[in-house]
């Protein structure tokens, strides 16, 4: 099935604004869509488009690209091959699983130049990475690319997936009237945003889910993904580390540190000798970083603190899965829990993975941090810490119902200038306890 995605609409930007003048490259996760919304993309702004798929495409098509001196040559074959006429000006090329090709990819430069069709590339950055190490002959990356980055189905998508045009709709405009939905309400789009939480913004999950409506099998499908990404994983890292410092997302985020703890991921771990691991997870898209920042302000990337840093799943359905992955699907107490809205607080990281991935598919890069207390026995936390118009917000999750906002309370002390609007999220109805806002999980979209 084709989901409507939010990304289509850069695509139709690019086409617009750059004309063929820069190929588009998809960057993103294993299994997100990005080759279907290329192709669907192709299918509806152009008279004709060629789908070259260099995981099933023959040697001989992949050599073209050994010699691009002759680019007539290449058009007719590419055309013969697949059966379909280009038309200057009006055709384009997908290039899938471009980091399977890397001369396709360094091709990109003479095509583009030529002007006579449009390109667009998908791939994963890791992919591409895997396949420039691992030869010995560099290759020119082309310049004339604007690089998209795609996510999960966020919980928008989520909802037209579900035929619901309208709830997130509502929720937006509730947020921008600050005016409540009421109890009633509230509580039913809490129960269809836990769904999300569960099925997750993976395209095969969702569809998966619309067919069978059979959570059980969802979490096969999702279970199968993480395994595609476990075998990325080790064709780079074949040591595990990079598998292992993956699979210990749920338990440090469930820890009482306020950082990823190398030593207690891997025996005898030391941050300093993870560089290479945790480079691969961020390139692979398979993870959302949050970095500490050591002195808050509107510039939050200038005083972020590299070596503290917390992982989350770059897609919650994932991580409910990830969460019990030695053990069966009727053991994995999350779906049960969520479903009937009694999770217990010590698996309140699943809601601060779904608001960490909310915020980063929005367009928000993570940071969070700590200061501690005045007897410095312990320390607050700020979860999230967002920039806008020169000025820090701060961002709390609560996924009991509590109105306990400490942390917050004291960084407003502490940074009263650098502070605006501050928000605690949390499974309730609007509303303001003082100068707090106090927002549902399914608003947080609109932050």
């Amino acid at each position: 099935m084709v989901f409507k995605r939010k990304i289509y609409d850069q695509f139709l930007r690019w086409k617009q604004e750059d004309n063929g003048t820069t190929a588009l490259l998809i960057e993103g996760a294993r299994r997100i869509g990005k080759s279907t919304i290329a192709e669907e993309f192709a299918k509806k702004e152009y008279s004709s488009y060629i789908l070259v798929d260099f995981a099933f495409a023959s040697a001989e098509t992949k050599a073209l690209f050994n010699d691009i001196s002759n680019l007539e040559s290449i058009f007719t074959k590419l055309q013969f091959t697949y059966k379909t006429k280009l038309i200057p000006h009006k055709s384009v090329i997908i290039f899938d699983e471009i980091q399977l090709c890397p001369r396709a990819r360094q091709a990109i430069k003479a095509l583009v130049k030529d002007g006579r069709f449009h390109y667009i590339e998908t791939g994963s950055l890791l992919g591409i990475k895997m396949k420039q190490q691992n030869r010995t002959e560099k290759l020119l990356i082309p310049s004339e690319e604007r690089r998209l980055k795609m996510y999960p189905m966020d919980y928008e998508e989520f909802r037209w997936a579900m035929n619901d045009e309208v709830t997130c709709g509502m929720a937006e405009q509730a947020f921008n009237d600050w005016s409540q939905v009421g109890d009633a309400v509230n509580r039913n789009m809490m129960r269809d945003f836990r769904l999300y939480m569960l099925v997750g913004g993976m395209p095969q999950a969702v569809d998966k889910y619309l067919k069978t409506l059979d959570l059980s099998q969802v979490d096969q499908v999702k279970r199968n993904i993480l395994e595609l990404y476990d075998a990325d994983f080790y064709e780079l890292d074949p040591s595990g580390t990079t598998s292992m410092l993956f699979r210990a997302i749920p338990s440090q985020l469930d820890g009482k540190s306020s950082r990823f703890m190398a030593s207690s991921a891997i025996k005898g771990g030391r941050l300093d000798r993870l560089e290479n691991p945790i480079a691969i997870l961020k390139d692979s898209m398979t993870v959302n970083v949050c970095y500490h920042s050591d002195d808050p302000s509107a510039g939050l990337a200038m005083h972020i603190n590299m070596d503290k840093f917390k992982l989350y799943c770059c897609d919650t359905g994932l991580f409910v899965t990830l969460a019990f992955w030695d053990k069966g699907f009727t053991e994995n107490t999350i779906y049960g829990k969520l479903l009937s809205d009694k999770l217990s607080a010590n698996l309140g990281y699943v809601y601060e993975n779904v608001v960490s991935q909310m915020l980063k598919a929005k367009g928000d890069n993570l940071y969070y941090h700590t200061f501690r207390t005045k007897d410095s026995t312990s320390q607050y936390e700020i979860d999230f810490l967002l920039s806008r118009k020169g000025k820090v917000v701060p961002v709390e999750v609560k996924s009991a119902k509590s109105d306990l906002h400490k942390s917050i309370d004291k960084f407003q002390e502490k940074y009263p200038s650098r502070t605006t609007d501050r928000y605690l999220v949390h499974p309730r109805d609007l509303r303001k306890d003082g100068d707090l806002k106090c927002l549902p999980f399914y608003m947080v979209v609109s932050l």
